[in-house]
């Protein structure tokens, strides 16, 4: 890894920060989206995928640590966040890259609401769905690429979320697939806490 470069003091406005957390394929991505989306039209928005800085596909733990400390607690500062992104293919982090505040900060990931960072967050929604509906949206969605690691990787949610029930300590648990999903009253939903908590 090379040297961190300085970090800035950006502007010093402290976003809303919003953890959008949930297990591997249940709409995390599309949901934060949309959020991202419907706060654009209020002011300046930034997104920001967990996905981009797991550090491979064992890397859950060490990825949220490190979402913790190089992303998070700068922007609940005011300040620009300075992360390097994970290069899947060479399996190392790639040049550094960096994140502005904004008026809102959408976070988005397995473990984007975990314990350690709670308390930095304005607030978590919690996407839910069974593993089984869960695994086959996944897998139509990435394929023979995320089909090999599947187990991999879900037997590390279930160690992270035996020991830290984020979806217990979420402001909000909706569903976006599977049985009794409506992604349209999810969106709805998450923006009524957004709002209450501005």
């Amino acid at each position: 890894m090379t040297a961190e470069p300085a970090a800035s003091t950006g502007d010093s406005r402290k976003p809303l920060l919003i953890a959008v957390d949930g297990f591997s394929g249940a709409g995390k991505t599309t949901l934060a989206t949309e959020v991202a989306a419907a706060l654009s039209r209020r002011g300046s928005v930034r997104l920001f995928h967990l996905e981009d800085i797991y550090p491979g596909w064992d890397g859950l733990e060490s990825g949220m640590a490190y979402y913790r400390e190089q992303v998070l607690r700068p922007l609940a500062r005011g300040q620009t966040a300075r992360w390097q992104a994970w290069d899947w293919e060479a399996g190392r982090r790639g040049p550094w890259r960096s994140t502005e505040p904004a008026d809102a900060v959408v976070f988005e990931g397995v473990g984007a609401a975990h314990r350690e960072a709670r308390s930095m967050l304005d607030t978590a929604v919690w996407v839910a769905a069974e593993e089984s509906v869960r695994r086959r949206y996944a897998l139509e969605r990435d394929g023979s690429t995320y089909a090999p690691h599947w187990e991999r990787w879900a037997a590390q949610e279930r160690r992270w979320s035996a020991d830290d029930d984020a979806s217990a300590a979420a402001d909000l648990a909706v569903r976006m697939v599977g049985p009794g999903a409506n992604p349209a009253a999810a969106l709805a939903s998450v923006l009524g806490v957004l709002d209450r908590a501005a």
